[in-house]
């Protein structure tokens, strides 16, 4: 939240200079009328006085943007840690998976991403979406609970399947 403090105290600088500057151009303004500005130095000097307002009306302007990019629009270094523990977690989490299929031979692999994809996913669908028969995707999930990478549930006259927490 470090970066909406500090947008906030910018906004408010810049609002203070936008103040204070639009005060002295008013000023120049009001002291060329009463010099009616004919080429002479001190119009010279209220002309160049007038560019460099201008200038610093810009400057501000973008102190000001600024001021409400960080208010409104930065992300705080904490949630792109955050985004970054995530994002590292979720590409362990795959890796693990990987691994584990690695050691399986395809009928398993089929139903083990199957269950990744639908999790709480009933035998009678995963027996569809694995292309296998109900006696073989009954014995590879007995397995896989031997080896805890999944839990059932009965659900209905069948049983819905689940991975464990440790996957």
């Amino acid at each position: 939240m470090e970066n909406k403090k500090l947008g906030f105290v910018i906004l408010s600088i810049s609002v203070v200079a936008s103040v204070l500057a639009f005060s002295f151009m008013g000023a120049l303004g009001r002291q060329t009328t009463a010099l009616q500005c004919y080429p002479t130095s001190e119009c010279q000097r209220v002309s160049s006085l007038i560019s460099l307002s201008h200038i610093a009306v810009g400057l501000i302007s973008f102190i000001g943007a600024l001021g409400i990019y960080l208010l409104f629009f930065s992300t705080s270094e904490e949630a792109i840690l955050k985004r970054l523990e995530h994002e590292k977690n979720m590409k362990i989490e795959g890796d693990k998976f990987e691994l584990v299929l690695k050691s399986m031979d395809e009928n398993e692999k089929k139903v083990l991403k199957a269950v990744r994809e639908q999790d709480g996913i009933t035998q009678s669908t995963l027996k569809f979406r694995a292309d296998l028969s109900k006696a073989k995707i009954s014995q590879i999930l007995t397995d896989f609970e031997k080896k805890q990478l999944v839990r059932r549930e009965l659900k209905g006259k069948t049983y819905a399947v689940y991975l464990t927490e440790n996957f």
